[in-house]
This record gives structure tokens, sequence and C-alpha cells, in this order.
């Protein structure tokens, strides 16, 4: 987990510019930290894997292809799930699709419009060109690309485009997760009263006997938003919120995210405790200081 300190802490100057201590002063103990370059894992955030590389080469050639018809002008047909699917979604997976196979073609690819290519590889891409694909259409800005990649059943990487918010997230697996360059960190916040919580897909908790759960976390919350899709998750690994709840995911939705909001020193797991696979359908993420009491009020209700 990267180093935070409580909000009831202030920072006073070092003993000197040589001094090795940061002195942090809490009524009514002073204390002293010896600032290790290992707490925080400051790695550098240009030393990426050929794999990242490669994923943020595919990232950038989709935003370009979904940048150029977010005002319109692109057809719109509907999947036999009766989810909407543009020409944007499929051009911007066989980008997706050409780059990463190019560079890996003993990869397999599991993407949300071609599906899935050797299923069985032991490092198999997690792609979602657009997730938001009924936010593109009625252009709200809500809408990514996602792209994961999960090595023996494991999520090791993920790279998330808000592609209109002009944000591009990113994490690998004991490398810290950045966005835009500067690194991200959880929210030491640890009382649900002080929290700030975001929600997203619903439906199935609300038809459960979960929903008065929720509204029982709602009530003692500091805050409640719906800021949904990718966008929850890029400020729960900020630190700007404390948790994101949703009921009704697709793995391509959000495992390039689960990466992420991990290495930020977050934990993410579905509504009953289980790590993200590709079966995985619902969302508990939160700071490691209250992902446990909200697990103990969702667990159980859903799927």
């Amino acid at each position: 987990m990267c180093l935070g300190f409580p909000g009831s802490w202030r920072i006073l100057p070092s003993s000197g510019p040589s001094s090795p201590y940061l002195f942090l002063e809490s009524s009514p103990a002073i204390v002293a930290t010896r600032l290790e370059l290992a707490v925080c894992k400051m790695v550098d955030p240009e030393k990426k894997s050929a794999e990242l590389n490669i994923a943020l080469e595919a990232a950038a050639a989709a935003a370009e292809i979904s940048r150029g018809y977010y005002r319109g002008n692109f057809s719109v047909t509907t999947k036999e799930d009766l989810t909407p699917v543009t020409q944007a979604d499929v051009e911007c997976e066989q980008a997706i699709r050409e780059i990463i196979l190019a560079a890996f073609p003993d990869h397999g690819f599991y993407g949300e419009e071609t599906g899935k290519t050797q299923e069985g590889a032991e490092n198999l891409w997690l792609v979602d060109p657009i997730d938001g694909t009924k936010a593109f259409i009625r252009q709200y800005p809500f809408f990514s690309t996602q792209i994961a990649l999960m090595r023996d059943g494991d999520l090791v990487l993920g790279v998330s485009c808000g592609t209109m918010f002009e944000e591009l997230a990113w994490a690998e697996r004991g490398c810290g997760a950045w966005l835009n360059g500067e690194r991200l960190c959880v929210s030491d916040i640890d009382d649900p009263e002080r929290a700030a919580i975001s929600t997203g897909n619903l439906k199935s908790l609300a038809m459960s006997d979960g929903w008065s759960r929720l509204g029982d976390l709602v009530a003692k919350s500091y805050r409640i938003r719906g800021y949904g899709d990718y966008y929850h998750y890029h400020l729960l690994a900020a630190g700007k919120i404390e948790a994101v709840i949703e009921s009704d995911v697709n793995i391509l939705d959000i495992a390039a995210l689960a990466v992420i909001v991990e290495e930020a020193g977050g934990r993410f797991t579905d509504l009953n405790g289980a790590q993200p696979g590709l079966d995985t359908r619902s969302v508990l993420a939160a700071n490691p200081g209250l992902h446990q009491k909200y697990l103990e009020h969702l667990k159980g209700f859903v799927d």
C-alpha cells in the first residue's frame, strides 16, 4: 500500500536539509518516519514491460478511432444480447487486436466484439474497445478503452483510457499504478461516515435482499455518487473516493481497472469477496480500511 498518513496529522519541517526524517505531528505524540524509497513503491513510470508498451500503443490507436467517430456518423447494430455495437467498437477492437497479436502471436485474445481466440494460452488479453457504448452513442463522454493481460489466470497488467477526459491509467503487478504519469494511491479513510461511495450498475443487487443493506451503507456515508463506468475506478485509485460498488458487470469491463486499483493500494473483489476472474459479475472495490467493512454488509446477495 502507498504511504499515507491519517488526515488529522500534519507534516512539520525536517530538522535539516540532509535529515533523513520527516516529522509528523499528531496529538499528543510526535513521531519520526524514515523516508524509504521502497515505501509507496517509487517505481519509474517510464520503465515498462514490452507487454505494457504494446497495450499503451493499442489504447492510443483505439482512442484515435473512437475520438474520430464521437460526434456521430457511424452505424449502430444490435447484438444477440440486445446490446448495441457501433462501427467504432468494431474498428477499435480490430486495431487493438492487430497490434497485440502482431507483437505476441502466441497470446490468446478475448474481445468484446470478436470473442475468444486461443483461450487456453498462458497469456490471455481481455479487451473492451469501447466500454460504455451506450454513452458513446448518446455523445456523453463516460466511455473508455479497457485492455488487460491475464497470465495463468491472474491479472497482471491493465490499461484504462478515458479518451474524452484525456485520462490514461496503467498498472503492472509490482510496479504501481499511474495516471498520466502521476503515481496513484488510494485514500486512508477508514471511517464509513467519512467515506465517499460511488455506485454503478446495480440491477441485480436492487432485486435482492441486499438492496436494504446497501441503503444502510449509503445512509451512513459522507457522500454518495454514481460516477460510473471507468471514471469512478480512476477516482478510487487516486484517493478521491473510497469505494465502488457494482452488481452487474463483465470481466472485460473491469479487468484492467482491477489491476490499477490494487496497484494503487486498494482491494478489488466481487461482492462475495472473490478475486476477479473470467466469470466475475459484481464488484466491491475500496481502500483497505473499508473493504472488509463493506463486504460484511453486502456478501451473499448476488452471484
